[in-house]
């Protein structure tokens, strides 16, 4: 039997940005989390949708129609094919489902930032 997961203590584990962790698995779904900080990059996820959970503080997701902003608490997802841009002017701790093996940047996206599997220490 499997312990329960502390997001607390995972996220006390790393102090990187925009640099998901996964924590579980939930089928062929992985659960990340990460720390936001400033502006990601636009990015479009072209065949998955992108589901967010803000966990602390407040996160901005740019959509080219206008911005959804998210509070502790509150969850929002992206549709496939719609370009986003996620951001944080003063700080966010947020959870994201997606497919394993789906780049947090997207299938097509601005410069590309350094993402690792902190259970791997491979490139996501």
């Amino acid at each position: 039997m499997s312990e329960p997961i502390s997001l607390t203590g995972a996220l006390a584990s790393f102090d990187a940005l925009w640099s998901p962790r996964i924590v579980t698995t939930v089928n062929d779904y992985d659960v990340r989390i990460a720390k936001v900080q400033g502006e990601h990059v636009w990015h479009t996820h072209d065949h998955t949708d992108e589901f967010f959970l803000v966990l602390d503080g407040e996160l901005q997701i740019a959509l080219r129609e206008g911005v959804v902003t998210l509070r502790r608490g509150d969850v929002f997802t992206v549709p496939r094919g719609v370009e986003h841009r996620p951001s944080s002017a003063a700080g966010a701790a947020i959870l994201m489902f997606e497919p394993s093996g789906t780049l947090t940047v997207g299938d097509r996206h601005d410069g590309v930032p350094d993402h690792v599997d902190a259970t791997t220490g491979h490139p996501l």
